[in-house]
């Protein structure tokens, strides 16, 4: 349909198509769309490739620009300051120095066990917070470069997850430099679990964060809503507390339709107590990263060619 007011006839027509392998022939310019007809060519055939595997190799072939988006943000935000990266374990370790002394006393627990269990849970907790808030504004604060230069659309939540995702790394980092230092390091082997939890929590934020920012703009309420359900799920996880205490308390239902619960835990027991998490924890974050991967990869499908109308 062409656009109000437009002369069909007496508009130029042009045809915007890829060269080669993925290309969002669909982001052009909305400049002068009160002028100008649109016709998009069909997708070239992309030989032995799959849309989903062409659309990632594009991403990879782009990751000189998301990674330099990364460390522009990283510079703007530490640029001048003394401590620079080191300002964002600073939030986590004076809350968790605050309540080790009230909840320690209140849980009857070892503060030599309680500080790294907190910490944990409290660097998770803003990782995952930061995700969602900064997903939102994803697309908003790449506005510009959408406009001008036809990437997917997924390396804009994507850059927002590094960012944060650096900041969780260093926060897990002096996780580890509590517990050796309280109570040694007992099970390495418990360490390399790990692995596969990082890659679950990456791939889980970067979709959450792609659904949180096609979300929002598309209904621009939703960062504020998601501030408010923030501190509702905040009381409800197992951030300051053990999740023995709401079981105890015939609670168990929060933590098991709670699915931040479940990385808490792959989190956790590897790190603090030492042991491999079962199978279920596994289970039940694998589930929740397959569900919201799904939910973004159904929402970019839609969306991605319309997005730019949208901003």
């Amino acid at each position: 349909m062409a656009p109000t007011g437009v002369d069909r006839r007496a508009a130029p027509l042009y045809t915007v198509a890829p060269q080669r392998g993925w290309c969002a022939r669909h982001h052009v310019r909305a400049l002068g769309l009160d002028r100008v007809w649109l016709r998009f060519a069909s997708r070239i055939p992309i030989e032995d490739e799959t849309l989903v595997t062409a659309y990632a190799a594009e991403i990879w072939r782009l990751r000189h620009f998301w990674l330099a988006l990364v460390r522009v943000d990283l510079r703007k935000c530490y640029r001048h300051t003394t401590l620079g990266l080191g300002w964002s374990l600073l939030h986590p370790i004076a809350m968790t120095v605050v309540l080790c002394t009230v909840f320690s006393k209140l849980f009857n627990a070892d503060i030599r066990t309680y500080a790294p269990f907190l910490l944990s849970g409290l660097t998770l907790w803003n990782f995952m917070t930061a995700v969602m808030t900064q997903g939102c504004q994803s697309f908003f604060q790449g506005e510009s470069y959408i406009r001008q230069h036809p990437a997917p659309l997924a390396i804009y939540p994507l850059r927002a997850t590094l960012g944060t995702g650096i900041h969780l790394l260093l926060g897990l980092g002096v996780v580890l430099v509590f517990v050796w230092c309280f109570r040694g390091l007992g099970n390495i082997p418990a360490l390399v679990s790990l692995l596969p939890t990082m890659l679950l929590i990456f791939v889980f934020a970067w979709s959450l964060a792609i659904c949180m920012g096609v979300v929002n703009v598309l209904f621009q309420d939703t960062q504020h809503l998601i501030q408010v359900l923030l501190q509702v799920l905040f009381y409800v996880t197992p951030v300051m507390y053990p999740a023995d205490v709401l079981r105890e308390r015939k609670l168990s239902w929060v933590v098991t339709f709670n699915p931040f619960s479940a990385f808490l835990e792959l989190v956790r027991l590897p790190m603090v107590e030492a042991r491999f998490p079962p199978l279920s924890s596994y289970a039940v974050a694998l589930a929740t990263t397959v569900l919201v991967a799904a939910g973004a990869f159904l929402l970019l499908s839609r969306y991605e060619r319309r997005m730019i109308f949208y901003l």
